[in-house]
């Protein structure tokens, strides 16, 4: 009997998980090993997803779990930062007109669906351990774990995130370069009149919004320029995050009511990044954030991860030979579709930095999501 394939994926989060379930259905014996103890179960407030992600989470068979956990829509609103609708535009369906414009969800809730995904398909998880040693040659990859084990692999799969070491490991030195902005985020009741993303542009920060997660949830986050971190004591998350968003109308003030415990507000600074060349070292290719990552302007960073565990497991399932050929030929697949999405991202934060009153928002966004609708 022929042994299956063997591949080594490094990191589980959207990307890593996906490209498991994947290759497990394809017949591949896959190992996943994740840096956090806990697999990062409980991490982060709400994700937004729009079609594109919903096609690829439809093909991973966890979308009824989706659909159930997370809150449908298919438009957004302007408002000022009154609170006052300005304007309402639809949505396009990027994944299809079989699947919603949007959905939001808890991220941990997401995360815990792919997660019993994962141990469904029967991969073997190691967590709280990473790679240390890469050693390659022209058929595989000999790998020590941080737990002690030793086992070579016909591949590994870098999706361990924006600073990913498997990256820095096989010698790809592109870093990600903060954008000028950073976001704070935060979990909340949903006002029950909150029924799809509102955004408010102008105010104390560059950007105000909100979008529904679940009947009763909802994430809330307000944009402004980057500072120092080291200037903003954690303890102080809640009254930073509630002094930028007490200035905003509308449902704000119930949204902000509930931002009380700094321990439960995010801040994270825009990054982005393009790994411009080969997404590849030999027998080491890498996924997701490890390979570029935006801003969350146009929501498509865990788009894009999932995106390319699709396209890379459904390459590898296909070829009979797993080179340098069929590497590239991902890459090249791939960054046609990362880099547009990567430049209208950072480009629509770059007008509210610069105060661009006459920039085309929605026509650059229009393009962009049309772009989408195509199958990646």
């Amino acid at each position: 009997m022929t042994q299956p394939r063997t591949v080594l994926v490094v990191g589980g989060g959207a990307a890593g998980n996906a490209v498991t379930i994947l290759l497990r259905r394809a017949g591949v014996a896959v190992d996943l090993i994740e840096a956090k103890d806990d697999w990062n179960a409980t991490a982060g407030s709400g994700i937004t997803l729009q079609g594109n992600a919903l096609r690829v989470l439809r093909e991973l068979g966890v979308w009824e779990e989706v659909e159930a956990s997370g809150y449908g829509f298919g438009s957004v609103g302007i408002t000022a930062p009154d609170g006052i609708v300005l304007h309402v535009q639809d949505d396009l369906r990027t994944g299809g007109d079989d699947l919603p414009a949007t959905v939001g969800m808890q991220r941990p809730r997401l995360q815990q669906i792919l997660i019993g995904a994962v141990r469904a398909s029967g991969a073997t998880v190691r967590l709280g351990t990473t790679a240390e040693i890469l050693g390659q040659d022209a058929a595989g990859v000999a790998v020590r774990l941080s737990d002690g084990t030793e086992a070579r692999y016909d591949l590994v799969v870098a999706a361990d995130g924006l600073g990913s070491t498997t990256r820095a490991a096989v010698g790809i030195t592109d870093r990600p370069e903060p954008t000028g902005m950073a976001i704070w985020r935060i979990a909340a009741p949903r006002p029950a009149g909150v029924v799809r993303t509102d955004l408010a542009y102008g105010g104390p920060a560059y950007i105000a919004g909100y979008c529904p997660t679940s009947d009763t949830t909802l994430y809330a986050y307000v944009v402004e320029a980057n500072r120092d971190r080291t200037t903003i004591p954690p303890e102080s998350y809640a009254e930073e995050m509630r002094r930028l968003a007490s200035a905003y109308g509308g449902f704000w003030p119930e949204i902000t009511a509930h931002l009380t415990d700094p321990a439960k507000v995010n801040y994270t600074w825009f990054d982005r990044m393009l790994v411009e060349g080969s997404w590849h070292r030999g027998r080491v290719v890498l996924i997701g954030d490890a390979a570029h990552c935006c801003p969350p302007t146009l929501a498509q960073g865990a788009a894009l991860s999932l995106e390319d565990a699709l396209v890379l497991a459904e390459m590898l399932a296909g070829a009979d030979s797993w080179d340098d050929a069929l590497f590239q030929a991902y890459h090249d697949r791939r960054i046609a579709r990362v880099r547009p999405v990567v430049d209208a991202s950072v480009q629509l934060g770059q007008w509210q930095l610069d105060g661009v009153r006459d920039a085309d928002i929605p026509g650059l966004m229009g393009r962009t999501m049309t772009m989408l609708r195509e199958l990646p």
